[in-house]
């Protein structure tokens, strides 16, 4: 089990996800973030996994049988050899079309050294720290707010002495 966000955790976690996925499971967290089986996580491998996880919620929508996703239209005005680049359809649907990973380097080789060569923990990083940055805790009610950390405190003195 890797103990990294590397290219084992990745296929680690897609060998866990697309049978998953497939299998037509609604709720997916157990792998996001998962290093060294279970054993540990990492912030960065669970913006990795998450990412993950927002492609095959795209996957898991199925093929469009609509008109619109046929795209018959633009089948039949371009002939043969041509491309569909600058076509009505495609620029109406092609921000739209795919998922557009927020982790993801889609640049060329030398744009990509150019911005720094930075690797898929890398880009990560700066979004789970935002995230964290950015999180507002949902509104609770003082007196279960207060009846809850009671019970927390009780959960954990019943407990034999641990490092949490």
């Amino acid at each position: 089990a890797s103990k990294i966000p590397d290219a084992q955790a990745a296929y680690e976690s897609t060998n866990t996800m697309q049978p998953t996925f497939l299998g037509g499971v609604n709720f997916v967290l157990h792998a996001a973030g998962w290093l060294e089986g279970g054993l540990t996580m990492g912030y960065e491998k669970f913006v990795l996994d998450a990412d993950q996880c927002g492609m095959w919620h795209e996957f898991a929508k199925g093929v469009d049988l609509s008109e619109n996703g046929q795209a018959l239209d633009a089948l039949l005005t371009n002939g043969p050899g041509q491309h569909f680049l600058g076509h009505a359809h495609t620029l109406a649907n092609f921000e739209t079309a795919f998922y557009r990973s927020p982790v993801s380097d889609n640049s060329s080789y030398e744009q990509w050294e150019a911005e720094g060569a930075t690797e898929a923990a890398q880009r990560a990083a700066p979004i789970w720290k935002k995230t964290l940055d950015e999180y507002e805790p949902p509104p609770i009610d003082d007196a279960i707010d207060e009846e809850l950390r009671e019970w927390i405190d009780r959960k954990k003195a019943s407990f034999p002495d641990s490092d949490y």
